[in-house]
């Protein structure tokens, strides 16, 4: 890598990627300096960090000064900013370095490169490949979130050993990256829908999510969900090596001497890449019809990349989901606890409902907005035997669905789960589903799931 040391680098952003940075080029000794539009009142936590990093870092907050931006040697800015805000132009113009976080990361990479690409599902598939791989005895970094940004693989004491690097992009972190080669890309989805105020058309976001085509050939590996973008003209004549899975039988849709891939056939996951393999699904730890979709995407990737069928076996059994997504954490006295802490509306409730078999034991509530429970008795008649309700908003909970099943208000979120585990038999499912912001209590859904598998374990 480049020496950094005295540099002066321009970090903009203050979130999670622009802290990840900091320690980065705090690192490298580079002279740093970060720029965030947000007014200092709502940085407040922000800045109390940074006056705790040594040394401190410049700041200039509520504005982004050209002058910054002219004087810097390096501007890196995270997935968050806009790529055409007008002063990061400014600085290309002046000769200056300007990379997004990914890009600087990219660049700075010699490892091969896996990378889930699309709208939904990313985070699950990298983290199922990334935990399939380690299976196999291979040394994996697993980013591109802001959770894990890329740039951290860049301080991995031991990187230069280092088999993959998995990271999921967004169509946000695609819009300035022209030279991303990957050695295996994934496509489970591209959903119109998650256009926003970045790209000014739906057919601009198409074209964004699949700029990484541009630079995949006969040596690279292109995995696509047959179900959803089999009609897709330009996945279909990419020239990279491509395989297809499906949530149905390849035999029965009479596609199977057609193509290569992963179908579900005869309550088993089968795949012909390479040599026939079979996989059993029936101890599949994680749950939904989305997961399913998700697992399928990663054997596809990783039959591709030639891992063990006996390390594939032992993901799907393993695997525990995401953290704070449907996430699986332990079964006790015949018990399964799930951590769905993310899921902070009712409509992201009832989905996860739908995707549990009964009996369900629902621990719900949180911050008192003006979410409506109106429409979601049903769900909750259907799936659930016993709802514990906390926080702020469990009245208004209680009145509008509390007479869909038997339910428990309760004064505190450790006693939810005291009770949910105290009226539990076996066989049944305990899930944190909040339906409501965590932040009456909590700093975040991240938090409070966190603290949820703290409390479990004490059982």
């Amino acid at each position: 890598m480049e020496n950094y040391k005295g540099k002066k680098v321009l970090i903009v952003g203050l979130g999670k990627t622009g802290f990840a940075l900091i320690n980065l080029f705090n690192h490298f000794q580079a002279d740093i300096k970060v720029t965030d539009i947000k007014p200092i009142f709502d940085l407040n936590k922000a800045v109390k960090r940074l006056k705790k990093i040594k040394p401190m870092p410049q700041m200039t907050l509520g504005e982004h000064r050209d002058q910054d931006f002219i004087e810097a040697d390096i501007i890196v800015y995270s997935s968050a900013v806009n790529p055409h805000l007008p002063q990061l132009q400014r600085a290309k113009e002046a000769g200056r370095e300007v990379y997004s976080e990914f890009d600087f990361a990219y660049r700075n990479c010699n490892k091969p490169v896996i990378a889930v690409c699309g709208s939904l599902g990313r985070t699950t598939i990298a983290h199922m490949i990334g935990f399939a791989l380690k299976l196999d005895k291979k040394n994996v970094f697993v980013g591109g979130t802001s959770s894990e940004p890329f740039s951290n693989y860049l301080l991995l004491p031991d990187k230069d050993f280092v088999d993959y690097v998995v990271v999921e992009v967004s169509p946000k972190q695609l819009q300035t990256l022209d030279n991303f080669s990957p050695i295996l890309a994934v496509y489970p989805n591209i959903d119109e829908k998650m256009a926003d105020g970045r790209f000014k058309t739906a057919g601009e976001y198409i074209e964004t999510s699949l700029k990484v085509l541009r630079n995949l050939g006969p040596e690279n590996n292109l995995i696509v969900n047959f179900d959803k973008l089999s009609s897709n003209s330009m996945l279909r004549s990419c020239p990279a090596q491509t395989y297809w899975y499906s949530r149905r039988s390849f035999v029965k849709m009479g596609v199977i001497t057609e193509i290569q891939g992963t179908h579900f056939h005869d309550r088993r996951i089968h795949s012909n890449i390479n040599y026939h393999s079979e996989f059993k699904v029936n101890n599949m730890r994680i749950v939904g019809q989305n997961n399913r979709e998700n697992l399928l995407a990663s054997i596809t990737a990783l039959k591709a990349l030639k891992v063990s069928d006996k390390s594939i076996q032992e993901c799907i059994e393993k695997f525990p989901g995401i953290p704070h997504r449907m996430e699986f954490v332990i079964e006790r006295n015949g018990v399964k606890f799930y951590n769905d802490a993310k899921s902070e509306t009712m409509a992201q409730m009832a989905e996860s409902l739908n995707n549990l078999k009964g009996p369900i034991i629902l621990i719900a509530g949180g911050k008192d907005t003006e979410q409506m429970y109106e429409g979601y008795a049903d769900v909750i008649r259907e799936k659930v035997r016993l709802m514990v309700l906390v926080g702020e908003c469990k009245e208004s909970m209680n009145r509008i669905i509390g007479d869909s099943t038997q339910t428990f208000l309760v004064g505190s979120f450790d006693e939810s789960i005291l009770l949910a585990f105290q009226k539990s038999r076996t066989g049944d499912t305990i899930i944190l589903c909040p339906g409501n912001d965590s932040t009456d209590t909590f700093r975040d859904y991240d938090e409070k799931g966190s603290y949820y598998k703290k409390l479990i374990f004490q059982l």
